[in-house]
């Protein structure tokens, strides 16, 4: 029970923090914040993903490209230009860490106007953080678990954040539904997207990119926000006016 409790906390809180901070405050702006809050939202990011922390300006930069070049050759991560899942993800993975590391520029329109914290951003990108908190992880396993199938969830926990990116690029623009032209093939992969906290709605998303709800129609629903309409109404956030009335 323990290392199930333990398995969906990091899922869901890891992916909340993904598509809440990176994505849509990151790489959208969709709302603003006071400069405590969004680095209370930085470090929490960073412990929640853990070993797969992401760079939140890598991953802002990588996003927006997405964006501008969705599904041609230029894109960092359509499905349409790999064989399988894992080439996809090993590409992706090695252009993020060109930014990651400074070692690559991207071009003007996409660079500027995110969050950066050098010294997490930094030492959250190490191999030794990423090591410390695996070990963290296989103690937790080690106590609590019960049953030696369990430790198969551990590879999940290493490479958490690079999973649920994986999930939502191949399977949002492979499988699902269209709402809307985009001139992309981006999907809807309902109800799989509940599982992703809206993620999956990549084809409303990529007709409306700086909306903060995900969903468009009736029947669909973008778990995030009404917590991000909460957090609005009690003022930790100001969302744009545009997606309130959403």
């Amino acid at each position: 029970m323990y290392i199930l409790i333990f398995f969906l906390a990091h899922w869901f809180l890891s992916l909340f923090f993904q598509t809440f901070y990176l994505h849509r405050y990151a790489s959208h702006k969709m709302f603003t914040t006071s400069k405590f809050t969004e680095r209370t939202f930085h470090l929490m990011t960073f412990i929640f993903q853990g070993s797969s922390f992401l760079n939140p300006r890598a991953y802002a930069i990588m996003h927006r490209e997405h964006h501008a070049y969705s599904d041609t050759a230029k894109d960092p991560h359509s499905p349409y230009f790999f064989t399988d899942v894992f080439q996809m993800m090993w590409n992706t993975v090695q252009s993020f860490r060109l930014y990651e590391k400074r070692l690559k520029e991207p071009d003007a329109e996409f660079k500027g106007n995110y969050p950066e914290w050098h010294l997490v951003d930094y030492y959250g990108s190490t191999m030794i953080s990423r090591i410390i908190f695996g070990c963290l992880y296989i103690t937790f396993y080690i106590v609590f678990a019960t049953h030696w199938w369990m430790f198969l969830l551990l590879p999940i926990h290493f490479m958490m954040g690079p999973i649920h990116g994986a999930i939502v690029n191949w399977c949002g623009h492979k499988y699902g539904y269209a709402n809307f032209d985009n001139n992309d093939k981006s999907k809807n992969t309902t109800p799989f997207d509940f599982l992703m906290l809206g993620e999956l709605f990549q084809n409303n998303h990529h007709k409306r990119p700086n909306n903060a709800n995900f969903a468009a129609r009736w029947f669909e629903f973008d778990p995030v926000f009404p917590v991000m309409k909460l957090m609005h109404w009690v003022r930790i956030i100001k969302l744009r006016p545009a997606t309130l009335n959403s």
